[in-house]
């Protein structure tokens, strides 16, 4: 058994950069959905904010809100979106008579995500200041955990997505643009847990969205760091990284065994 390679980790991170940046529409669908969404939600925070007390006050936190929700589609897309590539090149089979081993592809598919991350929201952010008046950056170092805990999130959906890809191949498609999206109403990203149904309250405590962004709002509204969802998110996404890649790794194992790694493709 070889053992681990950092060379190799490097070497398909490379593969996925080159990837990116030889289509410049790639790289265009990255940066496109942020921006939209910080200009529509900017735009409608700024009508609100003219209208009403107290949604002046709530104003950044939409913005705020719409930009951390990003970070969470954007890394579950980087994994998933990286992985789809070599399911439509039908390149598994080729990738896994190398050296390769299942779990530096990951490390790698977990690389290339925070890469499309800092592509497709980082221009949002920076664009939000002079158009809005907002920096997501005023949040200061609790920006950096809320970061943290969605692109850790992110990696647990796209791992099981990957593993429900390796099952049912390319029939389960769909599910990596859309799976995240059905998370949304339950991770209370615009309102608070409280708003929800009781019985739905339990599912959106299961989340590590709904803690950061009741989190958010607490440094929003009451200027402290909210440790108990801090440490609740961080705890969750350990589980959520777990049970991703153990699902990943056997459902790779498990193709490879049936011999239908060379199979997969469109």
């Amino acid at each position: 058994m070889s053992r681990f390679s950092p060379a190799r980790v490097n070497a398909m991170l490379l593969r996925y950069v080159y990837l990116l940046t030889a289509s410049w529409p790639r790289t265009l669908d990255l940066i496109y959905w942020p921006l939209v969404q910080m200009i529509l939600w900017g735009f409608t925070s700024r009508f609100l904010m003219s209208n009403s007390s107290y949604v002046a006050r709530a104003g950044g936190v939409l913005l705020g809100a719409v930009l951390l929700w990003d970070v969470l589609v954007r890394s579950q897309l980087g994994v998933s979106v990286s992985f789809l590539e070599e399911l439509w090149s039908r390149n598994l089979g080729q990738l896994f008579i190398s050296p390769l081993r299942p779990y530096e592809w990951v490390l790698s598919l977990i690389a290339m995500s925070v890469v499309r991350v800092a592509i497709g929201v980082v221009p949002a952010v920076l664009l939000a200041i002079p158009l809005y008046h907002y920096s997501l950056f005023a949040l200061g170092l609790p920006l950096i955990a809320f970061f943290t805990l969605l692109v850790a999130m992110g990696w647990g959906i796209g791992l099981v997505l990957g593993a429900l890809l390796l099952r049912h191949g390319l029939g389960a498609e769909s599910l990596a643009w859309a799976a995240v999206f059905v998370l949304a109403p339950v991770s209370a990203v615009y309102y608070p847990v409280a708003s929800l149904p009781h019985w739905l309250q339990y599912v959106a405590w299961s989340l590590p969205s709904a803690h950061v962004f009741e989190g958010m709002r607490t440094v929003m509204f009451e200027q402290r760091f909210a440790w108990d969802h801090f440490v609740a998110a961080g705890a969750l996404d350990l589980v959520y990284l777990g049970i991703g890649a153990a699902a990943f790794l056997y459902a790779f194992g498990l193709a490879r065994r049936r011999g239908s790694l060379m199979a997969q493709g469109e």
